[in-house]
């Protein structure tokens, strides 16, 4: 039996299955992510707790008050109204979940959170995208975010078709439409010649650029996607923080995220409007570059394994954020233009883990375990899997091997003051950063995973399909059975 639930302005009501009978799965509701802000938990790094100078990378959260406009978090919102009351839940406890109710609206990075928060964040998340996995989202969709390769000719043709098709009065919602503002004036897009054919598509027919998406992530109702993995990196990319849930057409070359023919593009757009669709959440990390404050004091040894796990003096603070960023695949350090290899140190939470010497280190998601982490000789992980894949890239040793850890860490990549040269980091293969001695990344579990719409059939078996087609996955000839002696004669 199968769920449907209507999702509008931030609410979520349960319909009841298909065949129109009551839910018998209200109490599965019950149980909610929430983060207790207590005050009494271990505190991180005084470094780490920096609150960010530039405004131009810090998150902006929503008004005290009011709720989020990410479609997760009001779903998880929607969870922890349902099990406000709860007779398991003492008096204060119940206070302590309203507080955090206030402070989960404001801007929050997650290497900011104690264990416990960070914990109780990523087993929520966690169990909301098992949730989801099992039922259907039926979205109210008015405003349509389209995303392709600009630079495609064949792509932008498909495009143009695909926005005609969205913005015909014979739809059921007279849809607004967004495309890159590179389209515009793009001759094979011919936005002049759409608009001719009728004139209301003027009014719905419109433009996004990168400042857009960062600064209103919340217009958009919904995303598609042509083009392949890259394509839908780069919307990962552009929404930062609030993701619409987003529907990917395989025009691409491999396809781990593209799961639907765009010859059906139709059909598949109608029924995701019309019946719904199913979510998969995929973990995101959030990384962020400190900067050392004290590599210009020319007095003092440095020490970054001292700075990140030792006593800190008060009111001398090491280092400062200077830019973070959301990814979905991964973290790259690696020794950039230099010709000698990097070195660099690996922290999880206040400990120490280890020093590696290689050509760089990375840092995967499980969506990116198929990516550079797989180029490197990391393992292949189901996207489902809540972990962080650390991997070297041509460790100058043999005893290094690829460690899988948990989401709910906070992991720190740093170069060591003695180093010979700076490393350079870049996330999902963009912004590429230069990481000078006694600089670091912090890298930990996301607020915002990334909500990829997925086939009503598959799942598991989706993704093995998935790595077999594009990778040839354990793919060889059978092995023959013996023959037994005297086997065929009479």
């Amino acid at each position: 039996m199968e769920q449907v639930e209507t999702f509008e302005n931030g609410k979520v009501d349960i319909d009841g299955d298909i065949d129109g009978g009551s839910s018998t799965s209200e109490s599965e509701y019950q149980h909610a992510l929430e983060v207790v802000w207590d005050d009494d938990n271990a505190k991180r790094r005084k470094s780490s707790l920096v609150s960010s100078e530039n405004p131009s990378y810090a998150q902006q959260g929503a008004k005290k008050g009011g709720s989020t406009s990410c479609f997760v978090h009001q779903l998880l919102e929607s969870q922890r109204k349902s099990r406000k009351g709860h007779p398991s839940l003492s008096h204060n406890e119940d206070r302590n979940l309203d507080k955090a109710s206030d402070t989960t609206n404001q801007a929050i990075h997650s290497r900011l959170l104690t264990k416990r928060q960070l914990s109780d964040m990523a087993i929520g998340v966690r169990e909301l995208s098992k949730k989801l996995g099992s039922i259907r989202l039926k979205l109210k969709v008015k405003t349509i975010f389209l995303l392709t390769k600009a630079h495609d000719s064949d792509l932008i043709g498909l495009t143009r078709n695909m926005a005609e098709w969205l913005l015909s009065k014979e739809r059921d919602t007279q849809y607004i439409i967004y495309v890159e503002n590179t389209l515009k004036d793009n001759r094979m897009f011919d936005a002049q010649g759409l608009i001719s054919q009728d004139p209301s598509y003027e009014a719905r027919l419109k433009y996004w650029d990168n400042e857009l998406c960062r600064k209103q992530p919340q217009l958009f109702d919904f995303a598609v996607t042509l083009g392949g993995d890259g394509t839908l990196l780069y919307a990962s990319w552009l929404f930062q923080r609030i993701v619409p849930p987003v529907l990917s057409f395989a025009l691409g070359s491999l396809g781990f995220l593209t799961k639907f023919d765009f010859a059906d593009h139709q059909d598949t757009l109608s029924a995701a409007f019309k019946d719904g669709i199913t979510v998969s959440l995929r973990l995101r990390f959030e990384a962020t570059i400190m900067r050392t404050q004290t590599a210009q004091l020319q007095d003092k040894k440095h020490d970054l394994v001292e700075e990140l796990i030792g006593d800190e003096a008060e009111n001398n603070l090491t280092h400062k954020p200077d830019g973070s960023y959301t990814i979905l695949n991964d973290i790259v350090v690696d020794r950039g233009p230099n010709p000698t290899m990097s070195s660099t140190e690996l922290f999880m939470d206040d400990k120490f883990m280890t020093s590696v010497q290689a050509d760089g280190v990375c840092v995967a998601t499980p969506t990116g375990s198929t990516a550079y982490n797989l180029a490197a000789g990391g393992s292949l992980c189901h996207p489902e899997n809540p972990v962080i894949l650390v991997t070297a890239i041509c460790a100058h040793t043999l005893s290094f091997r690829p460690v899988i850890l948990p989401d709910t860490i906070v992991l720190r990549v740093g170069v060591p003051y003695d180093a010979r040269t700076s490393s350079w980091a870049s996330f999902d293969g963009r912004e590429r950063v230069e990481l000078r001695p006694g600089d670091y990344v912090t890298i930990s579990a996301s607020r915002y995973p990334f909500a990829n719409v997925m086939p009503r059939e598959g799942g598991g078996e989706d993704w093995v399909g998935s790595i077999s087609r594009t990778l040839n996955w354990n793919n060889r000839q059978r092995q023959r059975a013996f023959k037994e002696w005297g086997e065929g004669k009479k």
